[in-house]
């Protein structure tokens, strides 16, 4: 060490690591090794955000991180507690599924605002099953729908999720919205018993009419109004508390939710294998039982959460890959505590982001308070009557409901009404994950049929006296539209022997099927003495087309006019005038 660098301070030092370390890049010059240094630096930064974070926090951000914290607590719970019984499952388990996704997105999670737990449509994509096969297999659920994220996550596949379009995503928002509150109106109204889909909900209160008690309802409908009024006046986080808590010990008139587990759950492996019955189903046979839902679960939640960071960004870059892997690992974490499946809540990021939170550190408070209600609060949450979590699902489902797409839709793209419309009708009818396939393959049939019947303009023109057949595909062209292209132009000839241009200027990439088309449909244009042109091509269709047939190299024009063209003659007009 020279004297130079003796000389400096420990300060100095310091200020030179941090500069140094901030430093994203770091730097080319320090040599190789520094170089992969850095590279491994930013990975981890990258996939471990809280590392970036943390050595920047301070004391106010903590505060604010507290009192959004404490605010997000109070809506988890009256909350996870509603999703749980929409589950089919007992009332603790959504406490169980609502704490640890808070501390492991403390973690992995790169958006300050999202709060992982259990929602509406993951309560629903989980009731059948529990309803056929008991509480393990939603655990189950939880731990394969996490693995299927990761996975998905870690394999950068999150681009599959941009396959499901708008309309297909409100059908299915819009239909487990009605399953979920037609769900409930039998418990809003008194009735016992448990509906199993939309029809059989409707049909037991219209069969049941007659059971129906008048404390019930009027509590419902008492706690919808205050809630109602709430969401209006949504800073009063408080008093939304007090207003889950006003009905919080039974009287003999109301149905009240009865036992709750008391204490944290027990920290052990999702089970691999259930005894429903006489039968013992093993792992394979229970992945036979839940069928798609291994798939379309995953899915939704990667939608949900996706779509919810991307809405509380504020104009900064969503790591969709990073999130998926902090979900993934939010649902794995979460299998061990006895959770249902998870994702992100909007209503609770709504909260959370209102309270002014700064760092994912406010879903630890969270957790923790959902926590302490688990140990401490349990005996009370059993007194909390049925029909005031009825009115607290029913009012989040109303505003779930995106009932203005219909009009949207038919003001900018009618045809966009049918996946909408299959997805809504099939997720009532038959269920909602045979609904979401039957709405994305309706979807995907639109797509194929638009890629096969591209739009063609084709139209004679008069040039200098020349009579031509004018071409002008409206986009690019893939194998599905090559054979509609040829017999479109071969059907437009009707019998005469003109000459035919075919432009290219809007088509910027062919496959080799259409090119094995085009060059048949010179060859039969030639076998009938009709010439054919292929005008203002961009250079990457048409290195296509000649790499497929070299002898199509003559047929390329792009400047000169159509009588020089295709009789050599001098003319005046010239491409740019005719098109």
């Amino acid at each position: 060490m020279n004297s130079v660098e003796h000389r400096l301070s420990s300060d100095e030092v310091a200020e030179w690591l941090r500069r140094w370390t901030a430093n994203p890049m770091c730097s080319a010059r320090v040599g190789r090794n520094v170089t992969s240094g850095c590279d491994l630096k930013q990975l981890l930064l990258r996939r471990i955000p809280i590392l970036a974070w943390l050595p920047r926090y301070s004391l106010s951000k903590l505060l604010q991180d507290v009192l959004a914290g404490l605010t997000v607590g109070l809506t988890a719970i009256p909350q996870g507690i509603a999703y749980a019984i929409v589950a089919g499952l007992p009332a603790q388990y959504g406490l169980y599924s609502s704490f640890m996704g808070c501390f492991v997105y403390l973690v992995f999670g790169s958006c300050k605002d999202i709060t992982v737990g259990p929602t509406a449509i993951m309560a629903l994509l989980s009731q059948n099953h529990v309803i056929r096969l008991g509480d393990d297999i939603a655990v189950l659920l939880c731990f394969l729908t996490g693995c299927v994220v990761t996975f998905v996550g870690l394999l950068h596949l999150g681009f599959l999720v941009e396959f499901v379009s708008m309309p297909v995503i409100s059908g299915f928002t819009n239909a487990a919205a009605l399953i979920i509150g037609t769900s409930q109106l039998g418990t809003l109204l008194g009735l016992s018993g448990r509906s199993d889909s939309f029809v059989d909900a409707v049909a037991k209160v219209v069969n049941h009419m007659n059971e129906v008690t008048l404390w019930d309802p009027l509590l419902g409908v008492c706690s919808m109004i205050v809630l109602v009024f709430l969401k209006t006046f949504n800073e009063f986080y408080l008093i939304k508390l007090l207003s889950y808590s006003l009905f919080s010990y039974g009287v003999e008139p109301f149905k009240i939710t009865g036992n709750i587990t008391e204490g944290l759950p027990p920290f052990s492996p999702p089970p691999f294998s259930l005894v429903k019955g006489n039968h013992t189903y093993n792992f394979e046979e229970l992945i036979g039982e839940l069928g798609g839902t291994v798939i379309l679960v995953p899915f939704i939640a990667i939608l949900e959460s996706i779509a919810i960071a991307k809405a509380f960004a504020k104009g900064k870059t969503v790591d969709a890959n990073q999130e998926m892997l902090a979900l993934g690992l939010c649902n794995i974490f979460g299998s061990f505590s006895r959770s249902m499946p998870t994702t992100g809540s909007f209503t609770r990021t709504a909260v959370n982001n209102a309270s002014g939170v700064k760092t994912p550190m406010g879903g630890v408070i969270t957790g923790c308070l959902v926590l302490l209600a688990c140990g401490l609060l349990t005996s009370t949450f059993e007194f909390i009557p049925k029909a005031t979590l009825a009115a607290v699902i029913l009012v989040a489902m109303y505003y779930m409901l995106e009932l203005h797409i219909f009009t949207v839709l038919w003001r900018t793209k009618k045809i966009d009404l049918i996946p909408l419309t299959v997805t809504l009708l099939s997720c009532l009818a038959i269920g909602p994950e045979y609904g979401m396939i039957a709405g994305i393959a309706v979807n995907l049939i639109l797509l194929l049929y638009f890629a096969a019947r591209p739009g063609l303009l084709i139209e004679e023109r008069v040039v200098d006296g020349l009579t031509i057949l004018f071409v002008s595909p409206k986009q690019s062209l893939s194998y599905p539209a090559a054979e509609y292209l040829r017999e479109r132009v071969m059907s437009s000839c009707d019998g005469r022997t003109i000459p035919v241009v075919v432009e290219g200027r809007h088509v910027l990439r062919i496959d080799a099927t259409v090119a094995k088309n085009l060059a048949l449909l010179l060859t039969d244009l030639e076998a009938r003495d009709q010439k054919l042109v292929f005008w203002n091509w961009c250079e990457e269709a048409k290195r296509t087309l000649i790499s497929y047939d070299a002898s199509l190299t003559m047929s390329f024009r792009s400047s000169g006019s159509i009588a020089q063209i295709f009789s050599g003659g001098l003319a005046s007009l010239h491409a740019s005038e005719i098109f």
